[in-house]
């Protein structure tokens, strides 16, 4: 597979990352602190704020960062492990015989965060939401190729995940606590990717694909492979 497009704009959130600036010095620096605070919303009505999980605050504030003087055509969310924070929450009420908070059985499904990105901006956006294991970034552009070949059309796509419950981590232990990444998308040829064969040149393994490919975007990285499921994404960037 081979494609290509454009990133009109981006924004992004996580531990002591709030700003521009501060991702444009974290692509910098070998080392990035990761137990710092995570940062406040801002954008966010906070009576909804505070029903959200911290996934979906950091998505949907991404979002309402991006939207803003952009009509868009579609808009993608891609998350590994969705709301496995409120998830995990409703099977230990359960195990315990505890009537399930209604709000946490609402806001547990995968399109969580999409949903509520529409309610609060009160935009009808056509929306999607997707998961593929460590290929939720890929697969959530390649998801956005229908849409952007059609001609002058924008997609947000958005990437986030949130804490992964002390429960998980024999399995699940990620580097990065909780964020959130999003592009506007348009037809172009600044970006290429291809997929290809396993290889063990990966850039930056450690990260979820979507902030290994903004590490390198913002580095102006001409050529990286990001690793994926059952192959592997390399990239090539006409900037």
């Amino acid at each position: 597979m081979n494609f290509s497009f454009a990133v009109e704009s981006w924004f992004a959130l996580s531990s002591g990352l709030s700003k521009k600036h501060d991702w444009e010095l974290w692509s910098k620096n070998p080392v990035h602190d990761w137990s710092l605070p995570l940062p406040k919303v801002t954008k966010i009505p906070m009576m909804q704020s505070r029903r959200m999980s911290i996934a979906s605050r950091f998505a949907v504030e991404v979002g309402l960062n991006l939207i803003e003087n952009n009509n868009l055509d579609l808009a993608i969310f891609t998350s590994q492990h969705g709301e496995l924070e409120r998830t995990y929450k409703i099977l230990s009420t359960l195990n315990r015989n505890i009537d399930i908070s209604p709000t946490d059985f609402t806001l547990s499904v995968h399109n969580t965060a999409s949903g509520l990105l529409t309610i609060v901006s009160n935009k009808t956006i056509p929306i999607s939401s997707l998961s593929a294991h460590n290929d939720s970034f890929q697969q959530g552009l390649i998801e956005s190729l229908a849409v952007l070949h059609q001609g002058n059309k924008k997609v947000l796509l958005i990437d986030f995940d949130g804490l992964v419950p002390e429960a998980y981590h024999k399995e699940i232990k990620p580097l990065v606590p909780a964020y959130a990444v999003g592009y506007i998308l348009a037809k172009g040829n600044e970006i290429n990717c291809q997929s290809i064969k396993k290889t063990p040149k990966i850039y930056q393994p450690d990260y979820p694909q979507s902030l290994a490919f903004l590490h390198a975007y913002l580095n102006k990285q001409k050529q990286f492979t990001i690793q994926g499921n059952t192959q592997d994404w390399q990239w090539t960037l006409n900037l």
